[in-house]
């Protein structure tokens, strides 16, 4: 299980140290990929696996399945740790992301989130102030 916040810096060729405690569950390789909130997600591959099967699984006559597919699998990358514990995040995703020196790397369960640190202050903030009503709707789903 993935927990925490981690700041961390993006070197000039794009690498992200990802922290120590959770290099032994990636240390088979992950998969980086474009995420929601225009932050990129981090799948260990067995947990990408899953994710990849479920995706596979919608149907494709709906534009809604489709759309979400090609975003999370068109945009999927596989990565490998270094020997510093670093991925190398693509271009193509940084750029989606909004990447520029400094990330947050938030564990969340079964993923990896990686934000831009202005973006991730913005997006807690909101959150935080929206925390009250976020837990009364979550409440009616038994939560």
């Amino acid at each position: 299980m993935f927990l925490g916040e981690y700041k961390h810096s993006l070197d000039p060729k794009g690498r992200l140290a990802l922290p120590a405690k959770f290099r032994a569950k990636l240390k088979e390789g992950a998969i980086i990929t474009r995420g929601l909130d225009r932050c990129l997600f981090v799948f260990g591959k067995t947990e990408w696996e899953k994710l990849a099967e479920k995706l596979a699984a919608l149907p494709l006559a709906q534009a809604n399945s489709r759309a979400f597919s090609r975003l999370m699998l068109a945009g999927a990358s596989d990565v490998e740790l270094d020997g510093q514990g670093r991925i190398l995040v693509p271009d193509y995703l940084r750029e989606y992301a909004g990447l520029s020196k400094t990330a947050i790397i938030a564990g969340v369960m079964n993923r990896l989130e990686v934000w831009d640190e202005k973006s991730w202050t913005q997006y807690k903030s909101r959150t935080e102030s929206a925390s009250d009503d976020i837990a009364e709707q979550l409440g009616a789903l038994g939560i």
